[in-house]
């Protein structure tokens, strides 16, 4: 159960940080809610792992190559997911926040982010 708080944290962190992104890039850059959604997913990813390599799960017997490879491909299928239901959101409720959306894509996400990383990146 502490593993699972741990990661939840670790999670709470990286929305943060996603959501610091998000608002950073949309506030300052031309870019529109799409565009840098992608960006501020593939910060959040950078975030997120050294929290749970660190604080949730501890460094794999992997090499750092090798552990971050596995962590970012976890990553990305999930974030494929979050951002398929970010848009879904976006698209299906036009007057919906983008944070919003962000946060509900990002609950869809963390049980299949839990999963991941728990068997195929830091299995012992």
């Amino acid at each position: 159960m502490g593993r699972l708080f741990r990661f939840a944290l670790a999670g709470g962190i990286g929305f943060a940080a996603d959501a610091a992104a998000l608002w950073l890039l949309l506030a300052t850059t031309p870019l529109g809610a799409l565009a840098a959604r992608v960006l501020s997913i593939g910060f959040a990813l950078c975030v997120s792992w050294q929290i749970n390599r660190n604080m949730t799960f501890a460094p794999s017997s992997r090499g750092i190559a090798q552990e971050g490879a596995r962590y970012g491909s976890v990553g990305i299928a999930t974030s494929i997911v979050n951002y398929l239901v970010y848009c879904a959101l976006l698209f299906a409720l036009p007057a919906l926040p983008p944070l919003a959306a962000l946060a509900i894509a990002s609950i869809v996400a963390m049980t299949l982010s839990f999963v991941g990383y728990s068997r195929l990146v830091f299995d012992r």
